[in-house]
């Protein structure tokens, strides 16, 4: 579909949200493709869909291991946007200056825009921005001269260019991510240049993206079976019902793996929502023993991943033999690309690892990668995009508001070594929390369940005292965590009113006896992430 529609061409240099900004603009009905960040334009062919350039955020610098754009882009006579590390590569390419702040800027910053231009370019852009605005910085160098031929129209609350226009040319640099939901008014300043300035027509749809889809896998998978190895949660579900309907029900085999990493009732709840899709072939398999045995003794996070990645694989494979599955079948995972951009993986290859995700970094699934034997029909998606996506292919409601739950479970929310009557613990605890958050509303009278992105229970490695009528208690320190976001790429606390935090903590710890506190984490992304491993 790429090809009959306006493109905006993006370059990805590493940024966590590089994919975010061309969904941003998907958003807006323009179709989007992303290259590696030094692509040698000069040797693709001119596009004349494409209408505008973006060059987005890098977590190197300039001066390190950053990567440089084809010097074609200044010559394409296309409309360029740098955000955050792109503003700086334009800057650094066209004879400006930058260096290392003093003080690194890192998340909400307020941005005041100087004045109004006469170019109509400059124009166009400066009205998607408000006079005075909240953006999202996370950068640690800074403009300390312009590039020749450029000016500074906005101005970070910490004093530095925040927003700069070339005087003559549609070139345009941002020092913030207008990408990411946080930023106030971001949508609208990504509309003024893909609408605006760069004139695209909208002609993007999840109906695009849908066939695009289906055409592929039918291209790729042929006759072949594929399986699909399903948690139950949105992402895996959702990949499955994309499956059923596009291959033949006979060619997908669902498996799911009862770990004893999940949450309360939940083979019970997985099995009954995977019936309703009609599946022909649903393997449950019950491995909770192994999964602990792989588990004792590891503490560390990326080790318990990896851990947990590699034992995924190997039953896997021998539940496959079992099945008698031919040699040709296809692996399909429900991976997002927040799991992969977080992972180190995207379209370039300067993102840096924040965490490896069991569906990516095991060595087992980079073996089947390389094998070309990886179906990831989901894979250039947000979490936001995906539910969508369940909406238009008929999923219940129920199912596609569920809350994310990581693929490694509550070993990831268990901090330090993980074992049988943690897990029974947290498990229940948990269940107390989401129980709570759908029967308490907001004062907008929704739920706070709908409300709220992302919430769930962390069993630390602390044992604090406590009294438990007139008795001396030790219990375990459980830690809450609820957050708003769209995309998952950043996040905000959900602010609780204090008496449904108070009534919540006083439930958990009447029912459960082994915890004897709790706390609340009111930590945004960035700095921190969502999960705590």
């Amino acid at each position: 579909m790429a090809e009959i529609m306006d493109t905006i061409l993006i370059l990805d240099f590493g940024s966590q949200t590089t994919q975010l900004i061309g969904r941003r603009i998907r958003d807006m009905g323009v179709y989007t493709e992303i290259i590696p960040g030094d692509s040698a334009l000069s040797a693709r062919p001119p596009d004349p869909k494409v209408k505008g350039i973006i060059l987005s955020g890098s977590p190197e610098s300039v001066y390190d291991q950053g990567l440089a754009p084809d010097a074609a882009i200044y010559q394409c006579g296309l409309p360029l946007l740098g955000i955050c590390y792109g503003l700086q590569r334009m800057t650094f390419d066209l004879g400006g200056a930058i260096e290392p702040l003093p003080k690194r800027e890192y998340g909400r910053i307020e941005v005041k825009i100087n004045g109004k231009s006469e170019e109509a370019h400059a124009a166009e852009f400066l009205k998607g921005c408000k006079p005075v605005f909240t953006a999202w910085m996370s950068h640690g160098d800074t403009l300390t001269k312009l590039a020749p031929g450029f000016t500074e129209y906005g101005t970070s609350g910490t004093g530095y260019p925040a927003v700069v226009i070339h005087d003559t040319k549609p070139w345009f640099g941002l020092q913030f991510h207008p990408e990411v939901t946080h930023c106030e008014g971001g949508s609208g300043i990504l509309a003024a240049f893909a609408l605006g300035v760069c004139g695209c027509t909208a002609g993007w749809t999840m109906e695009h993206y849908v066939e695009e889809v289906r055409s592929s896998l039918n291209t790729r998978i042929g006759e072949s079976p594929v399986l699909l190895l399903i948690s139950g949660g949105v992402d895996s579900t959702v990949a499955g019902a994309l499956l059923l309907k596009t291959l033949r029900g006979d060619q997908v085999h669902l498996m799911y793996m009862d770990t004893g990493l999940m949450r309360k009732d939940e083979t019970t709840i997985v099995k009954a929502n995977l019936e309703k899709l009609g599946a022909q072939h649903l393997h449950i398999v019950y491995c909770e023993d192994e999964f602990l045995a792989a588990l004792s003794g590891l503490n560390e996070p990326e080790a318990k991943r990896r851990a947990i990645g590699d034992l995924f694989i190997t039953i896997q494979e021998r539940e496959v033999s079992r099945l008698g599955l031919p040699d040709n079948y296809f692996l399909a995972q429900g991976t997002l690309y927040t799991d992969l951009i977080e992972s180190g993986k995207g379209v370039g290859k300067k993102a840096h690892v924040i965490k490896s995700h069991h569906n990516v970094g095991s060595p087992l699934v980079e073996a089947k990668r390389t094998a070309g034997k990886i179906i990831e029909p989901l894979d250039r998606l947000y979490k936001d995009e995906v539910r969508r996506l369940g909406h238009f292919l008929g999923l219940d409601a129920e199912i596609i508001s569920r809350h994310p739950f990581p693929g490694p479970g509550l070993a990831v929310r268990i901090i330090g070594e993980v074992t049988r009557e943690k897990c029974d613990i947290l498990r229940e605890a948990d269940a107390i929390f989401m129980e709570e958050l759908k029967l308490r509303t907001s004062a907008g009278g929704r739920r706070l369940y709908d409300e709220i992105w992302q919430a769930f229970a962390v069993l630390l490695p602390v044992r604090s005292v406590g009294v438990a009528g007139d008795v001396r208690k030790y219990g375990w320190v459980l830690a809450l965590r609820a957050i708003t976001s769209a995309d998952g790429m950043t996040a905000d606390v959900y602010p609780f009113e204090s008496r449904d935090l108070l009534e919540i903590s006083t439930r958990i710890t009447n029912t459960v006896p082994e915890i004897g506190r709790v706390v609340y984490d009111i930590s945004s992304k960035p700095p921190a992430t969502i999960e705590w491993e």
